[in-house]
C-alpha cells in the first residue's frame, strides 16, 4: 500500500479501517527497513534480530506482496550461504544467522507466489543441493540441514518441475539418500544390509526432524518412479529401500515422533518399485541368529518389548529370512485402524504398501499370511467379531469410504492367493460381496495373478464345521420373483438374453 493510499484511508475517519492500515502500513515499512539492515556489515546478533522479526512478519501474505523482489530475495540467500560461493561452513557464529535465513525463506516461498517464481529463476533447488552437500557429512550442523530440506520439500511440492530438474540433474536421490543414512549413522553390513542395534539410543530430536525433512523431500522427488522406473534405477532404490528399512526399525525420542517418521517411511516406500522391496526381507545367517538370541537374552524383563519377544522364538524369521520390518509394517497398519479416524490419509498408504509386497514376494506374503489369517479355529463367532487383527481388517470390508473397504478386501484376497473359497473361509460372503462383485467372482473361482501351491492349512475345528456352511448360500432372484441359488438364477438370465437376441 503506497502512502497516498494510506492517507486517504486515515482522513475517511473509520476506526477499524484506520487501525488496519496503519499496522499494514508499519509493518511493511518494517520490512523494508529489515532489508535495509541486512545489506550493510552489522554484528551477527543484529542479523539474527532482524531475521526473527522478519519470521514473524513473513506469514502474513499481504505485507509479503510489496517486499518480495529479487534484490531482496538474493539478499537472503546470501546470508543462508546460498549464493555462489565456495564458502564452506567452517564459522560457528555464522549458523544461527544462516538458520534464521533459511526458516525466513522457508516462509517467503510458501506464502509468496513471487518468491515462488523467483526461487526458479534463481535456481534456487540448486543452491539448496549445493549447501546439502556442504553439510551432508557434518554431525553438528542438524537445523541447517533440517530447514534446507524443509525448503526443498517446498519447493518441490509447488513446482512439479523441480522434482525433474532433482531427481535427474541434481542427483537428488543419491543426495537425499545419503542425509539419511548420516541421520541414522547407518553401517553397512552387505551391499543392501545395515547393523541394527536393539539397544541403542533413540535417535536425537534433531536427527529425527531431518530424517522426516529429507522423507518428504524424496518422496516428492519419486512420486512418479513407479510409472518411469528403469532397470539402470534398481541400485539406488534398493538402497534406498535397505534405509527405511533401517528407518523401521529404529526409534524416535518419543512415540509421537517415531509414528511421524515411520509414516513418512511407509508413504516414501510406496514410491518404491515393487520389484525392489524384497531388501525390507534378508536372510539371517546360523551365526546371526545365535547372536541375536543371546543379545536379547540379556535384555531386562522389564525392557522386553513384544518384538523382543517374537524374535527370540524366533517368530519374525521365516523361510530364513528376517521379517522384523515387514512386523513392523504390520503393527503400525493395526495402529492406524484402532485409531479409528483418518483411515484414507493414515491407514491406505501402508495398506496398499503391504498389498503390493505380498502379491509380489512370495516369503512376505506367507508371513503376513501366518500372522494375519492364522490357522482358522474361532468357527463360531462371526468373522468382523473379534479384536483380531483379521477381525479388524474384515469389519473394514464394509467401512462407508468406498477406497478404505476395496484396499482392505484386496489385502486380504491377496493373502488368500486370490482364490474365492479361501477369502470366503476367513471373511464370510457378505463382507466379500463387494470385492467380489467387482471382480465377476460371485459365482467363485480365482483372480488372475498366479500363486504357487500350498499345504492345505483346514484345522479340524473348520473341517468340521464347514459342511454345515451350506446352509448360507448366496440367492438370487429368478426371472419369475423367486428366490433360488445365485448361480440358477444368472443362467436364467443369460438363456432369456440369448432368446432375446436371436428374436432381434
Amino acid at each position: 500500500m503506497d502512502e497516498e493510499r494510506a492517507l486517504y484511508i486515515v482522513r475517511a475517519g473509520e476506526a477499524g479501517a484506520i487501525e488496519r492500515v496503519l499496522r499494514d502500513y508499519s509493518d511493511k515499512k518494517l520490512c523494508e527497513g529489515i532489508f535495509k539492515v541486512l545489506v550493510k556489515d552489522v554484528p551477527t546478533t543484529c542479523q539474527v534480530s532482524c531475521l526473527e522479526v522478519l519470521r514473524i512478519l513473513s506469514r502474513d501474505k499481504k505485507i509479503l506482496v510489496p517486499v518480495t523482489t529479487k534484490e531482496n530475495m538474493q539478499i537472503l540467500l546470501r546470508l543462508a550461504k546460498l549464493h555462489e560461493s565456495d564458502d564452506s561452513l567452517e564459522k560457528v557464529s555464522e549458523f544461527p544467522v544462516i538458520v534464521e535465513s533459511l526458516k525466513c525463506l522457508c516462509n517467503i516461498v510458501f506464502n509468496s507466489q513471487m518468491a515462488q517464481q523467483l526461487s526458479l529463476e534463481l535456481n534456487l533447488a540448486a543452491k539448496l543441493c549445493n549447501l546439502l552437500r556442504k553439510c551432508k557429512d557434518r554431525k553438528y550442523i542438524n537445523d541447517i540441514k533440517c530447514f534446507d530440506l524443509r525448503l526443498l520439500f517446498l519447493l518441490s511440492l509447488l513446482h512439479t518441475d523441480i522434482r525433474s530438474q532433482l531427481r535427474y540433474e541434481l542427483q537428488g536421490l543419491p543426495l537425499l539418500t545419503q542425509i539419511l543414512e548420516s541421520a541414522f549413522s547407518i553401517k553397512w553390513t552387505d551391499e543392501y544390509e545395515s547393523a541394527i542395534d536393539h539397544n541403542g539410543p533413540p535417535l536425537s530430536p534433531q536427527e529425527t526432524d531431518c530424517a522426516i525433512e529429507a522423507l518428504k523431500a524424496l518422496f516428492n522427488v519419486t512420486v512418479d518412479s513407479w510409472k518411469v522406473h528403469k532397470e539402470s534405477d534398481s541400485h539406488q532404490f534398493r538402497v534406498m529401500a535397505a534405509v527405511l528399512r533401517h528407518c523401521l526399525l529404529i526409534v524416535g525420542p518419543t512415540e509421537d515422533k517415531t509414528e511421524e517418521l515411520h509414516s513418512n517411511a511407509v508413504n516414501l516406500l510406496s514410491n518404491v518399485p515393487v520389484s525392489c522391496l524384497d531388501v525390507l526381507i534378508c536372510p539371517l545367517t546360523h551365526e546371526e541368529t545365535a547372536q541375536e538370541a543371546a543379545t536379547l537374552d540379556e535384555l531386562p524383563s522389564d525392557k522386553t518389548t513384544e518384538k523382543d519377544t517374537a524374535l527370540k522364538n524366533n517368530t519374525l524369521v521365516y523361510n530364513g529370512m528376517n521379517m522384523e520390518a515387514i512386523y513392523v509394517l504390520l503393527n503400525f497398519m493395526e495402529k492406524r485402524i484402532d485409531k479409528g479416524s483418518s483411515y484414507r490419509e493414515g491407514l491406505t498408504p501402508v495398506l496398499s504398501l503391504l498389498t503390493e509386497c505380498s502379491r509380489a514376494h512370495r516369503n512376505i506374503r506367507k508371513f503376513l499370511k501366518d500372522q494375519v489369517l492364522p490357522p482358522l479355529r474361532d468357527v463360531t463367532n462371526r468373522p468382523e467379531v473379534g479384536s483380531t487383527v483379521r477381525n479388524k481388517l474384515v469389519r473394514l470390508m464394509t467401512h462407508v469410504d468406498l477406497g478404505v473397504k476395496q484396499i482392505a478386501a484386496e489385502f486380504l484376497f491377496v493373502l488368500c492367493k486370490e482364490r474365492v473359497d479361501s477369502l470366503l473361509k476367513y471373511t464370510g460372503y457378505g463382507n466379500a460381496a463387494g470385492l467380489l462383485a467387482a471382480r465377476g467372482l460371485l459365482a467363485g473361482g480365482r483372480g488372475d495373478n498366479w500363486y504357487s501351491e500350498d499345504e492345505d492349512t483346514d484345522t479340524e475345528e473348520y473341517k468340521n464345521a464347514k459342511p454345515k456352511e451350506e446352509l448360507l448360500k448366496p440367492m438370487g432372484l429368478k426371472p419369475d420373483g423367486t428366490i433360488t441359488p445365485l448361480e440358477e438364477a444368472l443362467s436364467q438370465y443369460s438363456v432369456i438374453e440369448e432368446t432375446s437376441s436371436d428374436t432381434d
